[in-house]
């Protein structure tokens, strides 16, 4: 399964049934799980673990060293879950000794061409980054989000599960979850209620989750009294819990 014309190095360690595509370059301390197929001419650099049946196209450039000054070659990691899919010219880097030392990938995620995923980020499962979205290092985003074409994450920000980050917006602040943001520098805009009717959500959670945006985002409340609002309705409906439990741990401030 792998092609003779490929170049992979003998401290790689490729399962019997992954496929490797013609011109492609694996470097030690890489590992490709089982069912994993990996187009023509990509790259992936090592120390770096991909798990099960991904699929990473033409001109990916995965696991190379972390795009920081600081990085001295210290020998940080990439991790990247199951059935992840990484479009054209994608470029995910490794993690650097200034944080965990890991750049690290969920399952299920959807990586459109010229995606890039910056030294130390952090990505749950089922996200999409469309055409050209950029992260910077240290980003955190959660699960189900998307991000739109040309949309950008500065670096230490987090974006919260089920999150909307429109096309082209520029996000320089922590985005709670379920919230939509548009602009740059990206501002919120209203909750991704389309996303949530599409992932299960009932009518009510959802009417539940735009009262406690509406109290965010629409009462005039400071920060510490909507979240003291926030909290008495997270007693009673779970879907506020994510919402108040982001917004205690953002260190960059909110969107707001």
């Amino acid at each position: 399964m792998i092609d003779p014309r490929a170049a992979v190095s003998p401290q790689a360690h490729i399962a019997a049934d992954a496929d490797i595509g013609p011109f492609t370059v694996i470097g030690p301390d890489v590992e490709i799980g089982a069912g994993t197929w990996v187009g023509p001419h990509v790259v992936i650099n090592g120390p770096t673990r991909i798990g099960a049946r991904n699929k990473i196209f033409q001109f990916a450039s995965l696991g190379d060293a972390p795009q920081d000054k600081k990085y001295n070659g210290e020998p940080t990691l990439l991790e990247i879950g199951d059935r992840n899919v990484f479009r054209e010219c994608v470029t995910v880097n490794r993690g650097t000794v200034l944080d965990k030392g890991v750049t690290h990938i969920g399952n299920d995620n959807l990586f459109m061409a010229y995606a890039h995923v910056a030294h130390d980020c952090v990505l749950g499962d089922q996200i999409v980054l469309a055409n050209c979205a950029t992260l910077g290092g240290h980003v955190e985003i959660g699960d189900w989000a998307i991000m739109g074409g040309l949309s950008a994450v500065h670096q230490r920000t987090k974006v919260g599960a089920h999150c909307f980050i429109a096309h082209t917006a520029a996000v320089t602040r922590d985005v709670p979850p379920y919230v939509m943001t548009v602009g740059r520098p990206a501002e919120p805009h209203s909750i991704n209620a389309e996303g949530l009717k599409r992932r299960g959500f009932t009518a009510e959670q959802i009417m539940n989750i735009r009262r406690a945006y509406r109290v965010l985002y629409r009462s005039g409340l400071k920060l510490n009294a909507a979240v003291e609002e926030l909290e008495k309705m997270a007693a009673d409906h779970a879907e506020i819990r994510p919402f108040v439990e982001f917004i205690k741990r953002s260190e960059r401030s909110l969107i707001r």
